[in-house]
């Protein structure tokens, strides 16, 4: 692909900037609207400023990968009411040793549950959950928050459905499912032990202690963290009941109802319209009730007679407990469809649409209002996907990627140790600018052409390091990879134990990290 017009060229590598230091620096000075904010900036000023088309941009939104993230969302609320989540905590503390036993755990957990539920899929589900452990064991959450996100990536590059770059290499490559993993896995095995130990090493003070706590306060509270302290506060869409009359709390805001006044005393100013409403009993609802289970219940309460007597009030409606019986087959059924869609991944049917079809049996399932259920799903998670993917697509058009690789590629052979070594941190280079998916759409058949001009063998092999490296590189940075993102924001906005991880945190403990387990795994999938 040529280079763009160099107006064009400029005005899209400024936007991208635009999107890059607001992703990066979420509350910078002279900008401080958060990432999902500029996210939509960047994608707005890609088709303001004539990059690319508004149609191109509708087009670059990467739906599959919003609807598994999505479902995945779903499908976690359910299973945290079904207790895996405390299934899961027994199993990572079970005659655990201390924190860097249970930092092992973890390692090893995410790993495997990414190389089978994808590594987004992952994360979504465990993050709340390592927060939780962390805390009840007097640990500080960020050695835990960096081994979730680093293992789920190196576990996800394990499989084909691992991650969405695994699932274009192998369509594109025609490489099969066995062939695929027994390509990788020896490099997953090994990359995912030798991350284990640069965590350990680098925070092993941190990770003194591990006992836990007698008890754990279950109301939100603003978490701080240590070196970027930044309080965040996740006030969900749900309303709760405030015991004094006439007050409603709606997230984090108090709203106040009033009774209404008599038309007799209030319109003629012979009575006293403070000493009314002070004398004033609430009536008891009659009509217009709307209940909610789990949630607030609206209700309509008549005051007297006439229609203009309506007031409308927030009450508490407490959940009624299902009986013993039926909460175990209740829960047993929330397990069997999540295996359900594992089955359906693992058989490789559609991600997006197998995590949906199992997010909606769930809440069918459920048999009430999905309502509170779908209110805890991070829609602006959602939101700045669909500004990066517009953003990064229309960074493409510049040009500015494919010219790079137009240069580099003489100097990247796989049939060469330099050559693969520059060709890894081109990918590393690429795949933390321009994100994963779109380098591997980008060098996938150059890459594999280039490799089959030698041999078979080594375009199996370039199309094996192209994935290992790609997903690999995800560690590099906070905006390497999906799972890096969905970790950060997933813990900045935990209800309980909000926590921040910033991007220069993750850079200490991902840039030498990911160095070192990419080398690694070169070497095994070489010698494949």
């Amino acid at each position: 692909m040529a280079m763009e017009p160099v107006v064009k060229v400029a005005l899209g590598s400024a936007a991208f900037a635009i999107f890059w230091v607001l992703a990066v620096f979420p509350a910078v000075p002279f900008l401080p609207i958060g990432r999902t904010a500029g996210s939509l900036l960047g994608a707005m000023l890609m088709v303001l400023l004539g990059v690319m088309s508004a149609d191109e941009a509708y087009a670059a939104v990467d739906l599959p990968i919003l609807g598994l993230l999505f479902g995945t969302m779903v499908v976690s609320v359910y299973l945290e009411r079904a207790d895996m989540f405390r299934h899961l905590g027994r199993l990572l503390s079970w005659r655990s040793q201390g924190g860097r036993d249970l930092l092992v755990r973890t390692c090893a957990v995410s790993a495997v549950a990414s190389a089978l539920f994808t590594n987004d899929t992952c994360c979504v589900v465990l993050t709340e959950f390592i927060l939780k452990i962390a805390r009840q064991n007097n640990l500080r959450p960020k050695p835990f928050l960096l081994a979730l996100a680093s293992s789920a990536n190196i576990g996800s590059a394990a499989t084909p459905i691992g991650n969405p770059q695994n699932l274009v290499i192998a369509v594109q490559s025609g490489i099969s499912f066995g062939q695929f993993v027994f390509g990788i896995l020896p490099a997953t095995l090994v990359g995912s032990v030798v991350n284990a130990g640069i965590l350990l090493c680098l925070y092993w003070n941190d990770l003194d202690g591990g006992k836990p706590t007698e008890e754990v306060v279950a109301v939100p509270t603003e978490v701080v963290e240590e070196e970027d302290v930044t309080s965040h506060r996740f006030s969900p869409a749900t309303m709760s009941h405030l015991s004094s009359l006439g007050s409603e709390v709606v997230g984090s805001e108090v709203y106040h109802y009033h009774e209404p006044v008599k038309p007799d005393t209030a319109a003629n100013g012979n009575g006293n319209h403070d000493d009314y409403a002070k004398q004033q009993q609430p009536p008891a609802p009659t009509e217009g009730i709307h209940h909610r289970r789990g949630g607030a219940a609206a209700v309509g309460a008549v005051n007297g007679a006439g229609k203009d007597a309506h007031s409308f009030r927030w009450v508490e409606e407490k959940e009624v407990p299902m009986e013993p019986w039926k909460s175990k087959l209740w829960k047993t059924c929330v397990y069997v469809i999540t295996l359900g869609m594992l089955v359906a991944l693992l058989l490789g049917l559609n991600m997006s649409w197998s995590a949906i079809t199992a997010a909606l049996a769930l809440i069918v399932l459920d048999f009430k209002d999905a309502r509170p259920c779908l209110e805890k799903v991070s829609y602006p998670l959602l939101l700045f996907f669909c500004g990066m993917f517009i953003t990064v697509d229309g960074f493409n058009k510049t040009g500015i990627p494919s010219t790079f690789w137009e240069f580099m590629e003489p100097y990247a052979r796989v049939n060469t140790p330099s050559g693969m070594v520059i060709l890894a941190l081109v990918i590393l280079f690429l795949s933390n600018v321009a994100s994963n998916v779109p380098t591997v759409l980008l060098l996938g058949a150059r890459v594999a052409a280039s490799a089959a001009a030698i041999s078979p063998a080594a375009e199996t092999n370039a199309w094996l390091i192209l994935a290992w490296t790609s997903t690999v590189a995800g560690n590099l940075s906070l905006l390497g990879s999906a799972a890096n993102l969905i970790v950060c924001e997933q813990a900045r906005r935990s209800e309980q134990y909000g926590y921040t991880l910033s991007f220069f945190s993750h850079l200490q403990f991902g840039f030498p990290a990911t160095l070192i387990a990419t080398g690694i795994g070169l070497l095994l999938i070489k010698s494949y």
